[in-house]
C-alpha cells in the first residue's frame, strides 16, 4: 500500500513544536467570529470547513512536492505557525486526498485504518478506544482516535476521519491539546448544503 501523503502528514503533525505562547481561552464574539472566520469549501467533494478564527493557514507549503496522481493536501491549518516553538500543543487540522486504487483491496474507509493506525502508531501514538463509524449531516465517516505524551503535563490528541467517495480517500486529521479540544474541531466540518452550522 502507498501511505506517502499519509505518512508526509503524520510525520509533519508528530513533529510539530508546541505553540509559541501559552494558549488563551479567549473566545470571540458570534458576530466576529462570523465576518474573521475563513471557510474552507470543497465542491468536488461536498464538505465546507469553518477555519477557526485567528489560525495560519499552510496549505501550499504542505502542498509542495505533491504528485497529485497520489495525493494532495486539501487544507492544512494551524493555530500558530508550524515552525513555532513553545509549551503548549498547537492544533491542527489537515484535510487531504489519495487516490483509492493505490490501495489494492480498499473497498470501504474501514480498509484504510490498518495502515493509517500502523502508521501513526510508528510515530509514537497509541491508540485510543476502537475505531467507530460517525455520521455528520448524513455522509457516514469512520473514525480512529490516538493520543501521544509528549510530556508529565502534556498529550497531544489526534482523531483522523476517513471517508470514501469519487474513487478517493478523504482523510480528515485533527490535532488537539484533548480529546474535547478535537472534538471541537471536529464540530466545524460541514458535509450539509445548507451552510456552515452554528456552534
Amino acid at each position: 500500500m502507498n501511505l506517502r501523503l499519509t505518512s508526509l502528514i503524520v510525520l509533519a503533525l508528530s513533529a510539530l513544536p508546541f505553540a509559541q505562547v501559552p494558549k488563551k481561552r479567549t473566545e470571540p464574539s458570534a458576530k466576529s467570529a462570523e465576518t474573521a472566520e475563513t471557510i474552507y469549501r470543497n465542491s468536488t467533494f461536498g464538505f465546507r470547513y469553518r477555519i477557526p478564527y485567528g489560525w495560519v493557514e499552510r496549505t501550499k507549503e504542505m502542498q509542495e512536492g505533491d504528485d497529485a496522481s497520489k495525493g494532495e493536501v486539501l487544507l492544512a491549518a494551524f493555530e500558530r505557525p508550524p515552525q513555532a516553538a513553545g509549551e503548549t500543543i498547537n492544533s491542527a487540522v489537515v484535510i487531504a486526498s489519495e487516490n483509492a486504487a493505490d490501495y489494492p483491496g480498499l473497498k470501504k474507509a474501514e480498509d484504510y485504518l490498518g495502515p493509517l493506525t500502523e502508521l501513526t502508531t510508528s510515530k509514537g501514538f497509541r491508540t485510543e478506544g476502537d475505531p467507530a463509524e460517525v455520521e455528520i449531516d448524513s455522509r457516514r465517516l469512520v473514525r480512529v482516535d490516538f493520543s501521544r505524551l509528549l510530556s508529565e503535563k502534556l498529550t497531544m490528541h489526534q482523531s483522523t476521519l476517513v471517508l470514501l467517495t469519487k474513487g478517493q480517500i478523504i482523510s480528515f486529521t485533527f490535532i488537539g491539546d484533548s480529546a474535547d479540544g478535537v472534538d471541537d474541531l471536529i464540530e466545524r466540518l460541514d458535509f450539509s448544503s445548507s451552510g456552515p452550522k452554528a456552534k
